[in-house]
């Protein structure tokens, strides 16, 4: 019997753990879905009725407390309609399904020919001195800044990357945004870095590459019309004049992590578990 009660506490405990990992591990997505994005000013409006119907509550506010209650109860459909581009892209990453591992294998992939593209773009242009920026969205939301691009919404190809690019064009200007390896816009606007330790010698396109990456996680490509040479920027870090074989080297390091770094956390502990089991066998 005692045996029997210690399984089932342990059992019940391991549920425990399991769902609270769960929950907290929902909540983080949920938060670096919307960061960056319009919706985090959402959140702090939603945050303040919050604080509102609680002091309404303490006070006994009756007149404030109804008020509030019937906003936070039109508030649920409105919710859904303003979130609308968060849901869809949440939805969108479960679909990839990147627990699974053929998921895993296509979404490898696909980054693979992301570097291949990219690298097919940046010979062409840089043997031509063709101007470009190109930003690639990784945990930070880019979506206040897509909003100021051209939707292109389409493959990414070295083909179309050129093109884009390519002076006197209607989309030359401005930045290409690729969000889950596909061209999301083109000639979207980025911030303009205001740092002093930026070379006078660089222009709009590479203070725009470094000011994106102060305020993103976003990993950006500038090839110099100037000198044809590639910068690459990334959290606050300007790397300049690289070879073929240096930025190959940290688009494979930063868009193809390894399979293990890959593996999604929930899965992580599931694998971990599984394997301290055997071990004890």
């Amino acid at each position: 019997m005692q045996d029997l009660l210690s399984n089932f506490f342990h059992w019940s405990t391991l549920t425990n753990l399991i769902d609270i990992l769960v929950v907290w591990y929902v909540i983080y997505r949920l938060i670096m879905l919307v960061r960056g994005t319009k919706a985090v000013q959402l959140l702090k409006g939603i945050f303040v009725i919050v604080v509102i119907k609680v002091v309404s509550l303490y006070l006994q506010l009756h007149t404030v407390g109804y008020l509030v209650d019937l906003v936070i109860t039109w508030s649920v459909p409105a919710l859904v309609i303003i979130f609308q581009p968060e849901i869809r892209r949440g939805l969108e990453h479960l679909g990839r399904g990147s627990v699974l591992p053929w998921a895993r294998n296509d979404a490898h992939q696909a980054e693979e020919r992301l570097v291949k593209e990219l690298d097919k773009a940046i010979q062409y242009m840089s043997k031509r001195r063709i101007g470009a920026l190109i930003t690639i969205q990784q945990n930070t939301g880019l979506e206040d800044y897509i909003e100021t691009g051209i939707p292109i919404d389409a493959d990414v190809s070295g083909e179309l990357l050129i093109n884009i690019f390519i002076p006197n064009t209607p989309l030359h200007d401005g930045a290409v945004i690729i969000r889950d390896n596909r061209i999301a816009v083109a000639a979207a606007y980025l911030p303009l870095s205001e740092s002093s330790l930026i070379p006078k010698e660089l222009g709009t396109r590479h203070r725009a590459a470094v000011g994106i990456s102060e305020v993103t996680d976003a990993l950006t490509l500038v090839i110099s019309e100037e000198t044809g040479g590639v910068t690459i920027t990334m959290n606050n870090h300007l790397i300049r004049d690289l070879t073929r074989e240096d930025y190959l080297k940290l688009f494979r390091a930063q868009l193809i992590p390894k399979e293990e770094t890959k593996r999604n956390p929930v899965a992580n502990f599931f694998f971990d578990l599984t394997h301290k089991g055997g071990d004890k066998r």
